[in-house]
């Protein structure tokens, strides 16, 4: 039950085929033909950037409990 009320709520929220077109017009009209590559470019390198981040944040943590266990085991 809830999660059909999730899924419902999350479908209504999401943009349809006509508003997706209309936000591109949107991109178009403020950022211009020339400007939009930059900008993906950008983006791109945004979330390069978040994913290393994430990447080594990740490892920081299981390093960290590798050498808790080591210390578990050496007590």
């Amino acid at each position: 039950m809830m999660l059909s009320i999730l899924n419902n709520v999350l479908l209504i929220s999401m943009p349809g085929g006509s508003e997706w077109i209309l936000i591109i017009v949107v991109v178009l009209l403020m950022f211009g033909g020339k400007k939009i590559p930059e900008l993906m470019r950008g983006i791109g390198r945004g979330m390069r950037e978040f994913t290393d981040a994430k990447n080594n944040v990740k490892s920081e943590i299981e390093e960290g409990m590798k050498e808790k266990e080591t210390v578990n085991k050496a007590n």
